[in-house]
């Protein structure tokens, strides 16, 4: 377990991945692997600059014979999301991932992998390292926070790298080139409420939800998998409608950017409505089942005895909240016209926390079309605003249209061609790549985005295939070897 990755091909990459395993870098924790990786390119002896939001840049120059090409600015972001199972012990601030090969995939024990972005990161400090290698000028960019803010591209100023051409190695299928990806913007909604103290006989329980695959909200969102946050709130307006039921406190979801896998819910049952609730639950526990059977054959929902909590939420802000997250769009909203089988527009409802007067729920809206993003958005802030919530919509970063037509993917699909004797698909992704709010600070980039195999990101079931990481690595290193001339 862990080490055993050390012995996988190419070494050089799965020895730097190896690496970013031991250092905590959940996003907005990254001081340690910043550090890191800056240490990483002075001792190289290369040229290393930290910018005021946090990216790390590495500069190494062109091998001889190889200064007249275009400069390549090979790209990844430092962090990771941080998920685990919930019986799993685990500090994303200080634990290393424990990886184990398991047939012909790296996963991690019990929690997010980070393979994504570690795979693009680790390729990026094997070409920086190597001595064999031959290439043009490489900036290598690794940037901060991108899983929660896109903090990093957000604030990289123009002009201070100088390469023509942008790699992004942030992709999650080989043999995939992609051009184009999503954008986003964040959802934050607020019901304010007074906690009313319980008076008269009633039963304490709690609700939880678990057992729910989750997985990263853009590129998984097509499978149709259970949303924690809706289920719960199914329960809990059938108990509270039918049965009396009272809530203390919700918790569900926990990311933004991942579909909710758990959900918690502290609740009060008259007493004489106990049994009833309970009968009323197996039943829905049965129809929900029934329907996500074949996605979500581990869903649990159970009720367990808990202490009767002291107060409870304003039973009318309550049926409003309810009302609401019964209404707000959730999953695939519209399939693109341009691209068969991509998702143009979606929303993920990821979180649902409800305590100390305060019940705020967050989306990550996503579309390939600003308007369309513009009218979920709108879509959205009806539902809440009829419900009597606060809502603030803000991070909105831009997607990136495709270019047919760009140079380095006609380079890439013939050198993919003439290695492996097929030709790669073309793509774009329903998800938040960097290139393109990088692409707004650095027009001039032709950019392009591909890596290796990697399922369930953003989830404990994250795994990457071994052997498209020696393929996506040696595609790496022939399409550095053919970079046009300026």
């Amino acid at each position: 377990m862990s080490n055993e990755i050390l012995q996988l091909n190419p070494k050089a990459l799965w020895k730097n991945f190896h690496s970013l395993t031991r250092i905590p870098r959940p996003s907005k924790i990254e001081d340690q692997i910043r550090e890191f990786i800056f240490n990483f390119g002075k001792n190289l002896g290369l040229e290393t600059i930290q910018d005021e939001v946090g990216n790390v840049i590495i500069r190494k120059p062109a091998t001889p014979g190889m200064e007249n090409r275009k400069g390549v600015v090979l790209q990844g972001h430092l962090d990771m999301v941080p998920q685990k199972n919930s019986d799993k012990v685990h500090d994303f601030g200080k634990d290393p991932i424990e990886t184990i090969i398991d047939g012909e995939w790296v996963r991690a024990n019990g929690t997010t992998l980070g393979a994504d972005n570690g795979m693009g990161v680790a390729a990026a400090m094997a070409v920086l390292e190597s001595k064999e290698m031959v290439h043009g000028p490489i900036e290598a960019l690794f940037t901060s926070d991108e899983e929660t803010g896109m903090t990093g591209a957000n604030g990289l100023k123009p002009g201070i790298l100088k390469g023509d051409i942008l790699i992004n190695m942030d992709s999650e299928d080989e043999g995939e080139l992609y051009i184009g990806c999503a954008g986003g913007t964040n959802g934050s909604i607020t019901f304010s409420y007074k906690e009313e103290i319980l008076t008269g006989d009633y039963a304490g329980y709690k609700i939880n939800v678990t057992g729910l695959k989750g997985g990263h909200s853009g590129v998984d969102i097509h499978l149709g998998r259970g949303n924690a946050n809706k289920i719960m709130n199914r329960v809990l307006f059938h108990g509270f409608k039918d049965h009396g039921l009272q809530v203390a406190s919700i918790d569900g979801g926990s990311l933004r950017n991942a579909i909710p896998r758990e959900s918690f819910a502290h609740v009060a049952i008259p007493s004489g409505q106990v049994k009833a609730f309970l009968e009323c639950l197996a039943k829905l526990t049965g129809d929900i089942k029934n329907e996500l059977s074949a996605v979500e054959p581990t869903l649990k929902i159970e009720a367990a005895v808990a202490e009767v909590p002291a107060s409870v939420i304003n039973a009318g802000v309550l049926l409003n909240c309810m009302n609401a997250i019964c209404a707000c769009p959730n999953g695939v909203m519209r399939m693109s016209n341009e691209m068969i089988g991509l998702v143009e527009t979606s929303n993920n409802l990821a979180i649902v926390k409800a305590e100390k007067g305060a019940i705020k729920i967050m989306n990550l809206l996503r579309s390939s079309v600003d308007s369309a993003k513009d009218d979920l958005q709108q879509m959205i802030q009806s539902v809440f605003d009829l419900a009597g919530a606060e809502s603030v919509f803000d991070g909105s970063y831009p997607g990136w249209k495709p270019n047919p037509d760009s140079p380095i993917l006609k380079t890439m699909q013939d050198i993919y061609n003439k290695k492996y004797g097929n030709i790669p698909e073309i793509k774009a992704i329903h998800a938040g790549l960097e290139c393109g709010i990088l692409g707004g600070a650095y027009p001039n980039w032709d950019m392009i985005s591909f890596g290796p195999t990697i399922r369930f990101p953003h989830s404990p079931d994250e795994k990457v295939n071994i052997a498209t990481v020696q393929k996506f690595y040696d595609f790496l290193v022939e399409t550095l070897k053919n970079i046009p001339v300026k």
